[in-house]
């Protein structure tokens, strides 16, 4: 099982989390503020954080611009008493794989726990794929992305996402499809959640980034240049 880090500064929801996190075979640590959070995610051991937005001394919002900034690209799922679209968005392009909004289910969130690490903790059984695109190479063994033979720094989100539109290339896809195979089919995402995602996943692929391409009143399509 899994190493989450739990970071709130409400004990009460940091051991409601403990407790079904641990129900559910995960090991659990806490930190009541980012800079406790960043300091913990220093040894490197931890596979996903649930993050609180609001939380005094460094917020959940700077704290996950630090880490992104630090490159540490452990998956993460936001937690927020507001439920503004802003709010959502601003999480997403910062980097956090999915949100929710408080009060919340604790099944919910242990369920939305699991579908992000089935999508981004390895599975040494199987084999990965390595598909190259001109100046693009995806390696899905190595979780790993090159582009002119640079290493590019990516979420696994962002990964993720490529990684399906690459398998996909030359198909358009919907939004609709997008979230349910990228986002799991109970994810409750909306279109702009897809759009905020290629729109960053564009800017870190640089002369690569119109490999993916908009299909209007659809949604993308990975059409790579020959």
């Amino acid at each position: 099982m899994a190493h989450i880090l739990i970071v709130d500064d409400e004990p009460l929801i940091r051991d409601l989390l403990r407790t079904h996190l641990e129900y559910a075979g995960h090991t659990c640590t806490e930190a009541g503020d980012g800079s406790a959070a960043l300091a913990a995610l220093a040894g490197g051991n931890t596979d996903l954080v649930i993050l609180d937005v609001m939380m005094p001394f460094m917020d959940g919002m700077t704290c996950l611009r630090e880490m992104r900034s630090r490159r540490i690209n452990t998956p993460v799922i936001m937690l927020t008493a507001r439920g503004e679209e802003y709010d959502k968005l601003a999480g997403l392009e910062l980097g956090a794989d999915d949100y929710v909004v408080k009060p919340f289910s604790p099944r919910e969130l242990v369920a939305r726990v699991k579908a992000v690490l089935n999508r981004t903790m390895p599975h040494p059984q199987e084999e990965g794929t390595l598909y190259t695109f001109n100046r693009l190479v995806i390696d899905t063994a190595s979780h790993t992305v090159r582009v002119d033979g640079q290493e590019v720094s990516l979420t696994p989100k962002e990964f993720d996402l490529l990684v399906f539109l690459a398998q996909n290339k030359g198909l358009a896809l919907s939004r609709e499809k997008i979230l349910q195979q990228v986002w799991n089919y109970d994810y409750y995402g909306e279109d702009r959640t897809v759009d905020t995602h290629v729109k960053m996943l564009r800017s870190h692929l640089g002369p690569c980034r119109d490999y993916i391409a908009t299909v209007w009143g659809v949604g993308y399509k990975f059409d790579p240049k020959s």
